[in-house]
């Protein structure tokens, strides 16, 4: 069976996703790696078409939060409900010279907290960093939920529309292959 209608309006859902997506993570952070990252793929197999949501691994951190060891925090998910982030910091807060490099990056210059080097690599860390670290340990990080918004919203007119689609490609089908005499 010719199940175009149904491919073409997949691909229209996963582009929506992505681009709203995108839009959210920019209104929220600007032009990002993360955000160039989002993508979508169409994929058909013997039970069906899934549409599968691809982007950078961190993303899923952004997008649900991570909790502190003090402070839960909690995102919304595609029903538009309130949910506790299942990411935790416990013991170990962020890596100190990734955020060293971040601090660098966006041109901070903390005044009076001095630099260290780090004793396995050597290279300087300011005491900024640490207290950066410490402090995501503590309260984690918030969710921006920028993936799971769009992702509700459309799920909703998926499921809206997909019946459509279907009976589309069913009459498409039956015209085709089932000509009277």
């Amino acid at each position: 069976m010719d199940t175009k209608n149904l491919e073409r309006f997949l691909r229209s859902f996963g582009g929506q996703v992505v681009k709203d997506a995108r839009a959210e993570l920019k209104k929220a952070k600007g032009d990002t790696a993360l955000g160039n990252s989002i993508r979508f793929e169409v994929t058909a197999d013997e039970q069906g078409f899934t549409t599968k949501f691809f982007m950078e691994d961190y993303g899923e951190y952004l997008d649900k939060g991570v909790s502190g060891n003090k402070k839960q925090q909690s995102y919304i998910n595609t029903e538009g409900k309130s949910v506790k982030s299942p990411y935790k910091y416990t013991t170990k807060g962020p890596p100190i010279d990734i955020l060293s490099k971040w601090i660098k990056r966006k041109g901070i210059k903390p005044k009076g907290l001095g630099r260290g080097r780090d004793k396995k690599t050597g290279q300087f860390l300011s005491g900024f960093a640490y207290l950066i670290s410490r402090k995501i340990k503590r309260e984690g990080i918030k969710s921006l939920s920028f993936f799971q918004k769009p992702l509700g919203l459309e799920y909703k007119n998926l499921k809206e529309g997909f019946l459509n689609e279907l009976k589309l490609d069913i009459q498409s089908y039956i015209t085709t292959y089932y000509r009277p005499k």
